[in-house]
């Protein structure tokens, strides 16, 4: 099996590059490197099976030979990076998703796309299911990100529907691991920083917002799952376990045996109230649940972010 993973020098494409070599496939990886990073992928640059190509995906993709699986994962991810990448995250959620199903078309191809929690807005619904249509104010600073992604879905199901193409669709809530970027401006990487190096917890609003958390193992068992499975409508994967931002904070603090304090900060444009996953039909579909406690995964992840710190 041969497969193209754009965004393959993210933190999520990256695992999931070293998951299918593992699996003894050939893989693609794309990326231009705008947020991702080649450390990242560097350890399997030796590896048989593995090309890594430098590209822009909102450049239309070349690419010899026969092609199993395209797995779009390019995109700014993180508020820090689409907040100061406004016009190429819209680029890369519209042109980029129209490019790698275009490749996926001509190569004859399955194709996943990374959609995202994010689709579901500031939700007025909780926890939040597939069927629900989201509350996303098109016109604010995430809606670069929003919007991007949801016209990703759409074209995905156009795509689908006109071409006939085997399309998937995952909506990821909130995943963290190693090969984050300690300063991604998403909040483990940034407590954890904040944590091991004594400086204050920076926590948005009063830190009653709520996020649920899934290690990145988890995800890409899910992943995995939902290549196999007869599914074309999207489908969340993430923790239903949910927790308020303060509270995280806190638990990193004691993980980590910090003194730092914690400190307040005005609450961001459109930053969501809530975020749970309803994660019913990845149950029934795929047999899937997280599994990873969620102080394990943030020990895991804390001593991996010391060591790029000592580094």
């Amino acid at each position: 099996m041969r497969v193209l993973v754009t965004g393959g020098a993210g933190f999520i494409g990256s695992h999931l590059c070293k998951f299918f070599l593992d699996k003894g496939w050939d893989v693609v990886c794309m990326d231009d490197f705008v947020t991702g990073s080649r450390d990242n992928v560097v350890a399997f640059e030796s590896r048989h099976g593995f090309t890594l190509i430098e590209h822009d995906v909102t450049d239309y993709i070349r690419l010899n030979g026969p092609l199993d699986w395209v797995l779009h994962f390019a995109s700014p991810a993180s508020p820090l990076d689409y907040l100061e990448l406004p016009i190429q995250t819209l680029k890369v959620g519209a042109l980029g998703t129209h490019n790698a199903l275009g490749v996926a078309k001509a190569k004859g191809a399955r194709f996943l796309l990374a959609s995202t929690s994010e689709v579901y807005g500031d939700p007025l619904v909780h926890p939040q299911r597939e069927d629900y249509w989201g509350h996303v104010n098109p016109v604010g600073p995430r809606g670069v990100y929003d919007e991007a992604k949801r016209f990703g879905e759409a074209i995905t199901m156009a795509y689908h529907r006109t071409h006939g193409i085997d399309t998937r669709i995952v909506r990821i809530f909130n995943t963290f691991g190693p090969r984050m970027r300690l300063k991604d401006g998403r909040a483990i990487p940034a407590f954890i920083g904040q944590a091991v190096t004594g400086a204050p917890l920076t926590v948005f609003g009063d830190g009653a917002q709520t996020r649920s958390f899934q290690y990145i193992t988890d995800l890409v068992d899910g992943l995995w799952r939902l290549m196999g499975a007869p599914v074309n409508e999207p489908v969340n994967l993430g923790n239903p376990k949910e927790m308020t931002l303060l509270e995280l904070a806190k638990r990193i603090i004691r993980l980590t045996d910090s003194r730092s304090e914690i400190v307040f900060r005005p609450l961001p444009v459109d930053d969501p109230k809530i975020r749970q996953p309803d994660i019913g039909r990845a149950r029934a579909v795929l047999g899937w649940e997280p599994r990873v406690e969620i102080d394990d995964g943030l020990r895991f992840t804390i001593d991996w972010f010391r060591e790029k710190l000592r580094a």
